[in-house]
């Protein structure tokens, strides 16, 4: 093989390029987590760029080279939130099981929603000026109705559950309401102190947040339960609530 000819240590040119790849995601995932973290605390609309850059301590066009403005940070938050939401009740075999399933399907979606719960706060303005972020969020709550529809007639085949269609439909809806605006209620029903400003640890516990919010769908679906069901959510309730 002749010197011109010799072959190129490909190894050595691209190590940079991905060294570079890495720290450039590195750093998007912390805009991300801090973003989040921030907008939680604070409120979304009390958040700035500015103000996250100052949190990470980059500068504004450091943070600009990542995501051109606020609004394309929520829109990645969001579709995370999207991912992690799309979550559906477990097959319903017996009562007893069809209670400890639905339990668990509930605080896996408060936790959701707690996790993200800026995008609940702030809902109403939030999905007015974005159509987008609208548009998907009806496509999420779209997928809870049927899923809470299915699992109803479910419950009703499996002789857990007395209630006809119409019921059932009123019910996903009344299920949607209390998901979507718990964490509203709970924030207005807070008493605030000084030591107990948004955002602080003493401020909020998610546990009981999430219990309190699992329970109160629970009680929506309570009346139509029958025998076992009924019993077993009786249980529940003794052993998670307080």
């Amino acid at each position: 093989m002749s010197p011109s000819k010799q072959p190129i240590n490909y190894s050595a040119t691209s190590a940079p390029v991905a060294t570079n790849a890495s720290r450039s995601a590195r750093t998007r995932e912390r805009i991300l987590n801090v973003s989040l973290h921030l907008f939680n605390a604070l409120g979304e609309a009390n958040v700035t760029t500015g103000h996250i850059a100052d949190e990470l301590n980059i500068s504004p066009g450091n943070l600009y080279y990542h995501f051109r403005n606020k609004d394309e940070i929520i829109h990645h938050l969001f579709a995370d939130f999207e991912k992690k939401i799309d979550v559906a009740p477990g097959n319903i075999a017996d009562a007893a099981s069809a209670m400890e399933d639905l339990w668990l399907y509930l605080h896996l979606m408060f936790e959701r929603i707690w996790e993200y719960r800026f995008l609940y706060r702030n809902l109403d303005d939030l999905l007015a000026r974005d159509s987008k972020l609208k548009s998907h969020f009806n496509i999420i709550i779209g997928h809870k109705r049927e899923a809470v529809i299915a699992m109803s007639h479910a419950l009703v085949s499996v002789k857990a559950m007395r209630a006809d269609a119409p019921e059932i439909k009123a019910l996903a809806e009344n299920v949607l309401v209390v998901s979507s605006y718990w964490l509203n209620y709970e924030h207005l029903r807070v008493v605030k102190t000084p030591s107990r400003l948004p955002g602080s640890p003493h401020h909020e516990d998610p546990e009981k947040h999430l219990t309190r919010g699992v329970y109160q769908v629970m009680a929506l679906i309570a009346p139509f339960l029958e025998g076992d069901a009924r019993t077993h959510l009786n249980y529940l309730k003794a052993n998670y609530l307080e």
